[in-house]
């Protein structure tokens, strides 16, 4: 098992493990990956194998997908399916193809207001309003065992949080892991689950924050700005706005600035390859990112919002303009959050 390189590799066929099995091998893919987890990260995965609900507030980026990862590896191992939610069709996409990644395409799904890909799957990720109206129609009969509820501070909002309560009210037969960087007292709504589903909730919190935050404060030109950070080495830089037209708007006005040089834009170019930008918006995209500019926001073709975000995965973009996406959970690395 050493050897294996996805996590749908450590899955046995046709074998059916107990959970403490399933966690060793989960726990022995974490260190062949060279991944070393936080007490949070096991302390949650414990949870999450005895089969109790969890609800996980740690800080950005301390590993909460990690502990995703781990459930839909359970449901899979013991021939169950299990759900992903998020809020935006941008989260849910990246995350089908990360989970793509790790467990094939043939085991994963997508479902959004106006997208299905391989809705049969055993691992399926859907925004927050497809999993509600499932619990809806079907009741308890609703066939998902494992549900991971990213951004569950959802569950406040006036407007939306019915999506992320409908399912904890319905799905009395469903193991939740509920997930957020910005939760408060959870107290009552852990007792409500746990009444109605006679369940175990466990919460896990941690005020560990795996890289430190600073700020500061600059009157320069926005362009002026831009290219003093990134000559200090503060990029990648992530530039915040309101809508998505200004996103565009800005990420054109930057082509002009002293973003990358010649070996940059090569690299840019064979990385970008055949790449077809073969829509209208296409060319634009295309151009900002020999610049070194991605453009990311949730108005974009999957297509394009993935790109940019391998690209600067590989640390070939230096500025990437967008919107608030960013906020939940987008997986771009960034050194520099710009807000103006």
């Amino acid at each position: 098992m050493s050897g294996a390189r996805r996590l749908i590799d450590w899955v046995p066929e046709g074998a059916s493990l107990p959970a403490e099995a399933i966690l060793d091998r989960f726990t022995r893919y974490c260190a062949d990956a060279g991944l070393t987890l936080y007490s949070a990260q096991e302390e949650a995965l414990l949870e999450c194998f005895t089969n109790n609900h969890v609800v996980l507030n740690t800080p950005t980026g301390s590993g909460k997908s990690l502990v995703a990862l781990g459930m839909h590896f359970k449901a899979l191992c013991e021939g169950r399916r299990s759900f992903y939610t998020a809020p935006i069709k941008a989260l849910v996409s990246e995350k089908f193809f990360s989970l793509c990644d790790d467990f094939g395409p043939e085991n994963v799904g997508m479902l959004t207001g106006d997208a299905s890909i391989n809705w049969a799957a055993p691992v399926l990720c859907c925004t927050a309003e497809v999993l509600a109206n499932m619990a809806l129609r079907q009741g308890t009969t609703t066939d998902a065992p494992y549900v991971a509820m990213d951004e569950f501070h959802y569950f406040a909002d006036r407007e939306r949080g019915w999506a992320w309560q409908v399912p904890l009210l319905v799905l009395r037969n469903t193991r939740f892991l509920l997930m957020s960087a910005t939760l408060g007292n959870t107290a009552p709504i852990e007792e409500r689950i746990a009444k109605l589903t006679d369940r175990r909730v466990a919460h896990v919190c941690s005020d560990e924050r795996p890289v430190p935050l600073d700020f500061s404060y600059r009157e320069t030109p926005i362009v002026e700005t831009v290219e003093a950070l990134l000559a200090s080495g503060r990029q990648p830089i992530y530039m915040v706005h309101f809508t998505q037209r200004e996103a565009a708007e800005q990420a054109q006005g930057l082509t002009g600035a002293q973003i990358t040089d010649r070996d940059e834009k090569r690299a840019l170019s064979e990385a970008i390859g055949g790449f077809r930008f073969d829509s209208p918006y296409g060319k634009d995209i295309q151009r900002f990112l020999r610049f070194g500019i991605g453009l990311h926001h949730a108005g974009l073709l999957p297509k394009y919002r993935l790109l940019v975000e391998q690209l600067a995965q590989r640390g070939l973009l230096k500025v990437i303009c967008g919107t608030d996406t960013l906020g939940v959970g987008v997986n771009i690395p960034i050194r520099t959050c710009l807000l103006y």
